[in-house]
Order: structure tokens, then C-alpha cells, then sequence
């Protein structure tokens, strides 16, 4: 059973998602506003935040700028708003998932569980393992300290870009497929709609990886790491 906290101005949808979460056997706390949603985080501690993006008072978008001042809680943003600037602008905010409306309570749920057993793993995984690290070109990835570094200066990445970042790095020059990532990452069965939110992480990637971008898109399928030609003439010279 996680502590999830609903936050959502729509009566009718708030009493929806807490009847449905609450079946699934998981301890949900409501919020209709965003005053209200950031009390209630300061009291207690969450597994879960379900975030509107509309909301009266404080948008969802400058909630989750609070939250992540103090707390790393997995961020579902739940929203009617589904352009890719506002997903991007959502992922710059470290959220866990972007899930548009409408959408089955039965699809919610199972992205509700999937960013939860992730959670866990996570959390499992770093009491268990040792760091490892990576070198690709001149890109370096620590999974003992979460930090990506391109000419040895660290780049801000989120968890979900360091997550992907680190399966192409594992199996460079081989392809990674978006259905790989969807079901690995995200820890639900592929979708083709699925795969934008994977492309709209890779543009978030790329553009923080800038002149050191080594990412090859195979259309249609998934993505690659390829050698830059100045290091492969100055592996050949």
C-alpha cells in the first residue's frame, strides 16, 4: 500500500481517482487547490503525488517547482494539457510521467504501479549495489552519484534522462529500442503512443549533451550511440 496524495480541482474526477486508488488498496489524500497540496506535503511524506496542471491559485507547474526544492516524491502529472512544450517544461521539473486526459482509470493505475515499483527498486539498488561508470566519447556517466559529465563538467540531467543516458551507454553502438526503454523505465507494456514521451526526453537529452551529442535515431525503432568522426580519425591516425 503506497501514500499517494490527489491533487485536483474537478470534484467529480478527485472522487474518481480516490475511489479507484483506494480499491487498488493505497492510502490517498485529496487537495483541490495548490495551497492546500503543499500543506499537506509539508505535513507528511508521500510515495505518490497525482498532479493536475490547472488548478486554482498555484498552477501545478509551480507546485512541483516547490516540491522538488525539498523532496524527490515520484510526480505524476495528470492533465487535458498535451502539447510537448508543456510535457518538456513538465520534465524540466523532474516529473516521473506526463499522462494526458482523458485516460482509463485502468491505464492510470498500471503507471501509477509501474513509477511506484521503480521507486523501490531504485531506492533497493542503491543500499545494494557499487557505482559504476561509464565512458562514452567524452561523456562520463557515475550511477553511484547519479552525475553526467561531458569534458569532465557535470550536466543537470533528470532521473529519466539519466536512467536512458545510462541504457545506451551500456550497449554502445548497439540499437535500444523505445519499446525497451518503455517497458524497462517506465515498467509498463509498450504502446506506440508511448513513444513520444520517450522522444521528447531524448530532445531534452541531446540538447544538454550539446556539441558532445553522440545519439543516432534509427527511425522507427529506437535510438543508438555512434562515435563522433573526430574521435574516430584520431582512433585511426
Amino acid at each position: 500500500m503506497a501514500k499517494i496524495l490527489v491533487v485536483e480541482d474537478n470534484r467529480d474526477y478527485q472522487e474518481l481517482l480516490e475511489n479507484f486508488l483506494e480499491n487498488a488498496h493505497h492510502e490517498v489524500t485529496a487537495a483541490n487547490d495548490g495551497a492546500k497540496a503543499l500543506e499537506h506535503i509539508a505535513a507528511r511524506s508521500f510515495d505518490l503525488i497525482l498532479l493536475d496542471l490547472m488548478l486554482p491559485g498555484i498552477d501545478g507547474f509551480d507546485i512541483c517547482a516547490e516540491i522538488r526544492k525539498k523532496y524527490d516524491t515520484p510526480v505524476i502529472m495528470l492533465t487535458a494539457l498535451d502539447s510537448e512544450a508543456y510535457q518538456m517544461r513538465g520534465y524540466g521539473l523532474h516529473i516521473d510521467d506526463y499522462v494526458t486526459k482523458p485516460v482509463s482509470m485502468a491505464l492510470l493505475l498500471q503507471k501509477v504501479e509501474a513509477v511506484l515499483r521503480r521507486t523501490m527498486a531504485a531506492a533497493l539498488q542503491c543500499t545494494q549495489t557499487t557505482a559504476q561508470l561509464l565512458y562514452f566519447d567524452n561523456i562520463s556517466l557515475d550511477s553511484g552519484t547519479h552525475t553526467v559529465c561531458v569534458d569532465d563538467k557535470p550536466v543537470d540531467f533528470t532521473l529519466r534522462e539519466f536512467e536512458i543516458l545510462q541504457e545506451l551507454m551500456q550497449a554502445p553502438g548497439s540499437i535500444v529500442t523505445r519499446k525497451t526503454l518503455i517497458e524497462k523505465l517506465w515498467g509498463y507494456d509498450f504502446s506506440i503512443s508511448d513513444t513520444r514521451i520517450v522522444d521528447t526526453h531524448m530532445k531534452n537529452i541531446r540538447r544538454k549533451l550539446g556539441a558532445a551529442d553522440c545519439i543516432e535515431t534509427v527511425r522507427g525503432v529506437g535510438y543508438k550511440l555512434k562515435k563522433s568522426e573526430t574521435n574516430n580519425e584520431q582512433t585511426h591516425a
